[in-house]
This record gives structure tokens, C-alpha cells and sequence, in this order.
């Protein structure tokens, strides 16, 4: 692989949603996006779900965690050997993140990836950050900045990813880098679909809402909203970042409520962090560019926009696939740790300086 021009990237998420892995093919040269290609995903078995969940919130070494990782990988192999590519960007699975305690831990190996796939693999992405101070999350802003600048945008643009956990990025897309001050600020907001997922599973043995159907039955009850918006950590200034299951007294706090009220509850919830986020930005976005599963869901983003007071947009709208971002990013990420470039900053993670997290596995 050339050190400088276009690079074929392949990038490969798996969230917090636990639904499965999404593969994506991105031309990049590491700091503008040249190009969209193909994109895939591989669905986990309600077993591999099984055994990633009973993983969740434990460290290394820990039972379960190695038969999480040997799902994971297989899962990523068995999709990324689809695709044509130079280079591979491969997060893992984020099975618990504490950076101002134990740090964070992604299974999945890089170093087994490459060697199954035959291809460098970019990976580990988030410690090197946390080391120096940082949240470790969230990762995609740059990618966001770039693909503003894509989009030939000129006023400041909010990316929302609605996933297990919600994330907002800001930008100033007439900066020349992302790490420039005043170009990005991101930050997790808080929970978007896990806590909706997590109901619909305890009490209708359902995976998710699928179109917000039950949500749209009921009614979200506005005190549990405003109390819940009471937490200290929507106070608290960006950059910040959260674990799947950082507020557990969600499920008490909704535990009256008929199965149809506290979906819409949730629902509301969701849709009133992002909005509440938005009083942490520089300057109100001229759009707000909607991706993740949440986005998909009529209840959430109907919410969204009523919050918000003007339309919440997906990111379809720029011509970029709203459930492939984040592995789109991990693609340009990838390219960005071959050659050196930062992969976040302080606005972003909150790390001292810009740093290059990631590393590479060789086959």
C-alpha cells in the first residue's frame, strides 16, 4: 500500500445494539472522502447474541469474554472476506468502557483478523487515547468532518448517531482539519435505542420496536423525561462518553408504566438528550444529520424533530448510508493510523493533544 493517494479501505462495526456486523468499502486518501462502495452485513444468531450479551460489562479474562471474542471474530471474517480491499478497520466489540477507571476493552483480535484475511488490519483504536487522557469515545467525528466537507456544506452541520447509545458531533466544515480549534466537538449524549431494546426484550420477548410501533401507541409521561434529565451528567461539559449500560435506573423509572407508555418514555428520552446535548454546542446547527438504527424508527425521529423544532434529517440525504457510518469511519480511521494522522483531539475525546490511536496487524 502506497504511503500517500487513494487507499481501498474496509471498515467493519459491531455496536452496541448487538444486532450484528456492518462491513463498508470506502476510497480515501485519509483526509478527504474520494468515494462510496460496497457495503454488507452479517446478522448475529439469537446464540452469537446470546453469547455476546452474557459477555457484556466484564474485562479480560473474565468468563465469557474469549467465547465473545471467538464470535466476533468469526462473524467479522466470515463477512469481511466478501470484499475486495487494502486495508481493514476493525473496532470489535465494546464489551465495557470505564475511561476514568478501568479503561475500555474491545474483544476481537486484529492480529487474528489479518492473518485469516490476508490484509493489514487497523485496530485497537481507543486506548492510545484513553492513555493520554481521553475518553477513548466517541471516534467518528473526523470521519463526519470529512464527510461535511464532502457534502461541500459551509455552516455548522450536527451528526447524531442514534445507536444503542446516542453520540452528537458538531462542525465547523469551513476549518481546514478536524483537529483544528473550533472545528469539532463531540460527545456521547446519552441513551438512545439499548434501553428501548432492553424493554421490548423483558417484557414482549421482542429484540427492538420495530418502526416504533408500540412507542407510537402509547404516551411518554414527561415527568419521568424531565426527571431523568435531572442526571448530573447532562450538565457535565463535552467532551464525554458512556457505557451501553451507564444508567440503570432507567428500568425503574419506567417500571408503572404499561409496556406501550414506557416505550414512548424511553423514546421521548432518547430524542430530549440529543436536544438537551445541543445547549452544549458553539452555535445551533444549520442541520442535524440523523444515522444508527434509531433513525429508522418513525416514533424516535418524529420525536426528534418536535424537540428540536425543525426536522431532523438522515444522513441519506448527503448520499451516504445511515446504517453503514460507523463502519465507514473505521474505514477512514484506518487509513488516517497508516499514515500517521490524528484520530482525535481534545473537542472531540477530551485527550490532551491530537494523538493517533489504532495500530496495525500484518498477515
Amino acid at each position: 500500500m502506497d504511503a500517500v493517494g487513494p487507499v481501498i479501505a474496509l471498515g467493519a462495526m459491531s455496536g452496541t445494539s448487538m444486532d450484528g456486523v456492518d462491513a463498508a468499502v470506502l476510497r480515501t486518501d485519509g483526509v478527504a472522502v474520494l468515494g462510496y462502495g460496497d457495503s454488507g452485513f452479517r446478522v448475529y444468531s439469537a446464540e452469537e447474541r446470546g453469547t455476546i450479551r452474557a459477555a457484556m460489562g466484564r474485562w479480560p479474562g473474565e468468563p465469557g469474554v474469549a467465547a465473545a471474542a471467538a464470535v466476533v471474530e468469526n462473524a467479522h471474517a466470515e463477512i469481511l472476506k466478501r470484499f475486495e480491499a487494502d486495508l481493514v478497520g476493525f473496532h470489535g466489540q465494546t464489551l465495557s468502557h470505564d475511561p476514568e477507571g478501568r479503561g475500555t476493552h474491545q474483544v476481537g483480535s486484529g492480529d487474528a483478523l489479518a492473518a485469516e484475511l490476508g490484509l493489514p488490519v487497523a485496530w485497537d483504536f481507543r486506548s492510545t487515547d484513553i492513555r493520554n487522557g481521553g475518553q477513548g469515545a466517541p471516534l467518528a467525528p473526523f470521519f463526519h468532518f470529512a464527510c461535511a466537507r464532502w457534502a461541500e456544506m459551509d455552516r455548522p452541520v450536527a451528526f447524531v448517531n442514534l445507536g444503542g447509545v446516542g453520540n452528537l458531533t458538531w462542525i465547523d466544515p469551513t476549518r481546514s482539519v478536524p483537529e483544528e480549534s473550533g472545528a469539532c466537538l463531540a460527545f456521547d449524549t446519552g441513551p438512545a435505542n439499548a434501553p428501548i431494546d432492553d424493554l421490548m426484550r423483558s417484557r414482549r420477548g421482542m429484540d427492538s420496536d420495530l418502526n416504533g410501533a408500540l412507542a407510537l401507541e402509547g404516551k411518554a409521561d414527561e415527568t419521568t423525561v424531565a426527571r431523568f434529565l435531572e442526571s448530573r451528567y447532562f450538565d457535565t461539559l463535552p467532551p464525554k462518553s458512556l457505557d451501553r449500560n451507564a444508567f440503570p435506573e432507567l428500568n425503574e423509572l419506567v417500571a408503572e408504566l404499561t409496556d406501550a407508555d414506557a416505550a414512548a418514555t424511553l423514546t421521548a428520552i432518547a430524542a430530549a438528550c440529543v436536544v438537551r446535548g445541543m445547549e452544549h454546542c458553539p452555535a445551533m446547527p444549520e442541520r442535524v444529520m440523523v444515522a444508527g438504527g434509531g433513525r429508522n424508527n418513525p416514533a424516535l425521529m418524529d420525536e426528534l424533530s418536535e424537540r428540536l423544532g425543525r426536522p431532523a434529517e438522515t444522513v441519506e440525504a448527503l448520499g451516504v448510508d445511515g446504517d453503514m457510518l460507523e463502519a465507514l469511519a473505521f474505514a477512514y480511521l484506518a487509513v488516517r493510523v497508516s499514515r500517521g494522522l490524528p484520530t482525535s483531539c481534545r473537542s472531540t475525546t477530551g485527550v490532551a493533544k491530537p494523538v493517533c490511536g489504532g495500530r496495525i496487524a500484518v498477515p
